[in-house]
């Protein structure tokens, strides 16, 4: 079975609109291009206590989660001491992750010119970047190799965290589908039909919609109204989505039943 996946971003600079969020769009495109499908996603803001129950709900279920934000090392950073309470699990410098903190450390060093020392107070502190719940992966950093990492709940629900910077992020999330979750990719087996219904109301629509998903139950009616579109004005986009063969057919009794109404007709499309 395909698992549900789900989104989770952490920042009181997104809530407060400091930062827009990128994460959701891209996240769907890089689903989409997988045949996958996102199937939920939630804002948080820098509170220890929320981020703690969302992740133990997170964890508690059957989902594949990722979460974006919070687990750097500044007293603003709280997600991986939510991850270990949301596990009931202690804390613990990951040996890899270690590693990879202090190849960057020297890296750094070595551009800047200086010598490196791993004893210097702030270089020990970034080391609190790769301390994560006893039992967790790490996640490859490409950017600067500071690593997110994964943990699995008891009941089976799996989050993967990442940081918050997009450029970071979204390799990482390509590169844990592709080696974790390929064999549940669909390529080219999902399709939306549908078609610009000009002035229409929803409410007479909604009998043709509810049959068609009563006949068609492997596919998705949606109905998608505007009021002041540039191109189109007042306007709805009906239609279905699924697994193409399904999609079509459930696509020509949508077009069939229309038939019915006395209605004007803007141009059809496919996604």
């Amino acid at each position: 079975m395909t698992p549900h996946f789900g989104l989770i971003i952490i920042g009181d600079e997104i809530m407060s609109g400091k930062r827009q969020d990128k994460h959701l769009p891209k996240v769907i495109e890089l689903m989409t291009a997988r045949g996958l499908n996102l199937n939920w996603a939630e804002y948080i803001g820098d509170d220890p206590g929320r981020i703690t129950a969302t992740l133990q709900r997170a964890f508690e279920s059957n989902d594949v989660v990722f979460s974006c934000g919070g687990i750097g090392a500044t007293p603003d950073d709280h997600t991986r001491q939510c991850a270990g309470r949301a596990l009931d699990m202690p804390l613990a410098l990951h040996p890899e992750a270690k590693a990879l903190i202090q190849e960057r450390m020297q890296d750094t060093a070595k551009e800047q010119g200086v010598a490196y020392e791993p004893e210097r107070a702030d270089n020990i502190h970034r080391l609190n970047m790769g301390v994560f719940p006893l039992g967790a992966t790490i996640i490859r950093n490409p950017y600067n190799k500071i690593p997110g990492f994964s943990c699995q709940g008891a009941a089976g629900g799996r989050v993967h965290f990442v940081p918050g910077f997009p450029v970071m992020a979204w390799p990482m999330i390509e590169a844990v589908l592709d080696t974790q979750y390929s064999a549940h990719f669909r390529l080219n087996a999902y399709v939306e039909k549908s078609v610009i219904i000009l002035g229409a109301m929803e409410a007479t629509l909604t009998p043709l919609m509810e049959g068609i998903e009563a006949a068609h139950p492997e596919v998705k009616v949606f109905s998608l109204p505007s009021v002041d579109h540039p191109q189109w004005g007042r306007h709805i986009e009906l239609g279905v989505k699924g697994e193409p063969a399904a999609a079509d057919r459930a696509y020509v009794d949508l077009r069939q039943g229309l038939a019915a109404f006395s209605l004007q007709y803007g141009p059809e499309l496919v996604r």
